[in-house]
């Protein structure tokens, strides 16, 4: 079973995640912030991240070169209620960037995406 760790400060957000991906198949890790999240790419066999950018103290941006710096190679998706950030230098690192919406289709079809390769 591939493991994906949620990294979001928004208790709904996660829960919605966590739900339709475990329905998915997918085991399921939750950081709510990024802090938490680093410790887990370090500690845990991820297959990959789902990160949102804006979150009290660090960032998504922030923690991506640090999550890569940590897991070299993890495919990373950065989740953000925000379209602003895509042309950010920081969120190019990421596998994709998807903004965030009540239909999950899209997030789910990069999951699947980037998970087999």
């Amino acid at each position: 079973m591939k493991t994906i760790l949620v990294v979001d400060d928004d208790e709904a957000i996660r829960s919605l995640l966590q739900e339709e991906l475990e329905e998915e198949g997918y085991k399921v890790l939750i950081a709510t912030n990024a802090r938490d999240a680093l410790k887990m790419v370090a500690a845990e066999p991820l297959d990959l991240v789902i990160l949102d950018i804006r979150m009290p103290g660090m960032d998504g941006l922030e923690a991506l070169p640090r999550i890569l710096g940590i897991k070299e190679g993890l495919p990373v998706i950065m989740n953000t209620a925000y379209s602003q950030y895509q042309d950010s230098f920081m969120s190019w690192a990421a596998d994709a960037y998807v903004v965030k919406s009540s239909d999950l289709t899209e997030l789910k079809e990069k999951v699947k995406e980037l998970i087999q390769k």
